[in-house]
C-alpha cells in the first residue's frame, strides 16, 4: 500500500536556513522510507526543498500544480507525477485526496488556508487524515496556544488533538507518521 504524505509549506526563500535544512531532513527519510510526497509543485522556498530531497533519496512525489505556477514557469524539476488544476482551492481538494496524512513545514497564508482547509473538513466528518505541524525552533507554538485557547472557550467540537499532531524534532516526525499509517488510528 502506498503512503501518501501532503506537505504544505511555504515558497518563499528569505527564511531561516533551519528551515530548510529539517526539511531536507524530512525529505530525505521519507524518500528513503517509501513515503510518497503530495505538495504544491512549485520550484521555490520548502517546497523545492522537499521534493529535490524526496527525489535524490529515492523516492516519488506529486507536484500538483495550479495555472498561476504553470504560467509562471515555476514548476519545480522534482516532480514525479504533474496534476494540473485551476486554482488553490483546487489544489488543496486534490493534494487531500491523494494523501493519508498531511505535513504542515513553516509557512504563511496559504499553509495556514491549507491546514484549516483540512482541518474544518475533519471536524465535520469528511476525512480522518492527520495534521502534523511540524515545529521547527518552535515555529508553531503560537498557533498551537491559540487552538489550545480556542478548545478552552469550546470553539472545536472534539478535541483538537483528534486532527493536530506536533512534532519538535524529526524523531517526532519519524514517530507520528508510522503511528499514522497504523490501521488502529483510522
Amino acid at each position: 500500500m502506498k503512503q501518501s504524505v501532503a506537505v504544505f509549506c511555504s515558497a518563499n526563500e528569505k527564511i531561516n536556513p533551519e528551515y530548510f535544512l529539517r526539511t531536507q531532513e524530512l525529505g530525505e527519510y521519507m524518500g528513503k522510507n517509501g513515503y510518497e510526497l503530495v505538495f504544491g509543485g512549485c520550484n521555490m522556498g520548502l517546497m523545492e526543498c522537499i521534493a529535490k530531497a524526496v527525489k535524490q533519496a529515492g523516492g516519488h512525489s506529486v507536484g500538483v500544480i495550479p495555472s498561476k505556477i504553470e504560467e509562471h514557469g515555476a514548476i519545480s524539476e522534482y516532480v514525479d507525477e504533474k496534476v494540473f488544476v485551476s486554482n488553490l482551492s483546487e489544489r488543496k481538494d486534490v493534494m487531500l485526496e491523494r494523501s493519508d496524512v498531511i505535513i504542515a513545514l513553516p509557512g504563511g497564508i496559504g499553509t495556514l488556508d491549507e491546514i484549516f482547509t483540512v482541518a474544518a473538513a475533519a471536524t465535520i466528518g469528511y476525512h480522518k487524515k492527520k495534521i502534523i505541524l511540524y515545529n521547527i525552533g518552535g515555529y508553531w507554538d503560537k498557533l498551537v496556544q491559540t487552538i489550545e485557547q480556542m478548545q478552552a472557550d469550546g470553539f472545536i467540537r472534539g478535541n483538537y488533538r483528534q486532527y493536530f499532531l506536533v512534532a519538535n524534532n524529526i524523531e517526532d516526525m519519524k514517530r507520528l507518521l508510522i503511528d499514522c499509517f497504523q490501521p488502529t488510528l483510522f
